[in-house]
């Protein structure tokens, strides 16, 4: 028996290993409120951050999802919220030497050929965490926003006024950031706690929009905040991505025939929030559940759950949240990543979280970089936001700098930010090989920049992106050495 469980282990890997995919969101959640930024001074985050980049880099990532917002405070220079307090270790206070997380980590992302989408806890107010809140903070400006829950302060979901602040908020990141995504998680109305009501019987009777179940009530709340977010961020720059990451069971069978064959927490009935909705109206360009279970879970199987979201998201596009210290403990890494490769809809992963790879936690990272993503992948393309591409770049030519082959090009002209070259990706072949740039593991290099180092003999491809990872026609030049 031991036997066979090995060969079918080998036999997963060998399927996993065979074939690189060209195309795949390779995220990486790194967060804010777990405190491992709070009170650390400029120069030590800044090296922090840029080990964690370096190292994610490394692994085959292509997109960083960075806490900016966990508690209407903000990790960037905001004139709406105060610095945060899990930046500078007190609300209010401007990080000292100055300098803008947010605007740092896209410059940082962007040299690497990675994305950054801002990931922002749309109704938090106030987690459990003992701290004086700034005076310019909505807690203390608007208390009549918010409610309490179990320790916790949110922004009431049933008032027009919080949803359009958040908006307000979402509109000033995505305005003045150049930004890939903007991106929500799983605290809608708060998880719920046994014996705790949520204060909002006052609200319903007063404006229930004529409908009569408060439980359908509050889904609409956040139905109406989704789909006012969605739209605040496509007026401001159509390119910019909406993702949202629910929490990874949308209904049991027990409460849906057509919910998974789960036995946990529901989207749907507990935090009031309709996925399957959402997608359908198109209001998230992608949608990361999180299946931060293990394969063989009783009540919440891996198997099962990645099944059900790839039956069931039609429009978005499809990427699954990971636990890596959870697949580390249960030895499933090859198992899930083959799941995946059956999976006709997904379309990539995120990490929860980034440090856990960056620690290479049982060797995660190690097999990322040397065998799953060992290749440069590109992002897919969006299946919502449009298919136009840039033209090839433009006048490649090779050169000699200090001894040393350079291939330089000019980018593309454009005529809209659709046709606008933004990165490039550059292939390598050896001499006599044929040129397919369909192959990934012929790509070397994503780059903002329009030079790259050859570092040998050969013929290489230089592509233009737009925004949205539409790649134009090649353009090649060949290198001698």
């Amino acid at each position: 028996m031991k036997i066979v469980k090995t060969t079918l282990l080998l036999l997963l890997l060998a399927l996993t290993m065979q074939a690189q995919q060209k195309r795949a969101f390779r995220g990486a959640w790194i967060q804010c409120v777990n405190g491992q930024f709070k009170g650390m001074s400029t120069a030590n985050m800044q090296r922090t951050l840029t080990y964690q980049l370096n190292e994610l880099q490394k692994d085959g990532c292509n997109a960083i999802i960075f806490q900016v917002r966990p508690e209407c405070d903000a990790l960037y220079e905001s004139s709406i919220e105060p610095w945060s307090y899990y930046l500078t270790g007190e609300q209010g206070d401007r990080p000292y030497p100055y300098w803008d997380p947010l605007a740092w980590m896209i410059r940082e992302c962007h040299k690497r050929g990675m994305e950054l989408h801002a990931w922002i806890n749309p109704y938090r107010a106030k987690t459990k965490v003992a701290h004086l809140n700034a005076r310019n903070h909505v807690v203390v400006r608007h208390p009549e926003w918010c409610f309490e829950y179990d320790g916790l302060t949110l922004l009431n979901p049933a008032l027009k006024q919080c949803r359009d602040y958040i908006c307000d908020v979402v509109r000033d990141i995505v305005t003045r950031y150049d930004v890939d995504g903007l991106h929500i998680d799983d605290y809608f109305y708060p998880y719920p706690v046994a014996g705790v009501q949520i204060p909002d019987a006052a609200n319903f009777h007063s404006n229930n929009y004529g409908i009569s179940n408060r439980e359908d009530w509050r889904r609409q709340n956040v139905n109406m905040f989704i789909e006012q977010l969605y739209h605040t961020v496509h007026d401001a720059k159509p390119w910019v991505k909406v993702g949202i990451s629910p929490f990874g069971i949308y209904r049991n069978q027990r409460s849906d025939p057509k919910g998974s064959r789960t036995n946990g927490l529901q989207n749907y009935d507990d935090l009031y929030a309709d996925v399957l909705l959402w997608d359908e109206m198109g209001w998230m360009d992608y949608c990361v559940p999180q299946l931060y279970w293990e394969i063989g879970h009783k009540a919440a199987d891996y198997d099962e759950l990645i099944r059900w979201w790839d039956r069931n998201i039609k429009k978005s596009d499809l990427y699954i949240g990971e636990d890596v210290e959870r697949t580390v403990k249960h030895s499933q890494q090859p198992r899930k990543m083959a799941l995946h490769r059956q999976m006709s809809n997904v379309k990539g992963m995120v990490l929860w979280y980034a440090k856990a790879a960056v620690d290479n936690v049982g060797g995660y990272g190690t097999q990322l970089r040397q065998n799953y993503w060992r290749n440069i992948a590109l992002q897919p393309v969006s299946k919502m936001l449009g298919k136009k591409t840039p033209k090839k770049p433009r006048k490649v030519k090779s050169m000699e700098v200090d001894g040393q082959r350079v291939v330089f090009w000019t980018a593309p002209k454009a005529k809209s930010w659709q046709t606008e070259a933004t990165k490039y990706v550059v292939y390598r072949f050896m001499p006599g090989e044929r040129v397919d740039t369909d192959d990934a593991s012929k790509i070397v290099a994503v780059t903002n920049q329009t030079f790259y180092e050859a570092p040998g003999p050969g013929t290489y491809v230089v592509t233009a992106l737009n925004r949205l990872q539409g790649e134009s026609k090649k353009a090649k030049v060949k290198v001698k050495y």
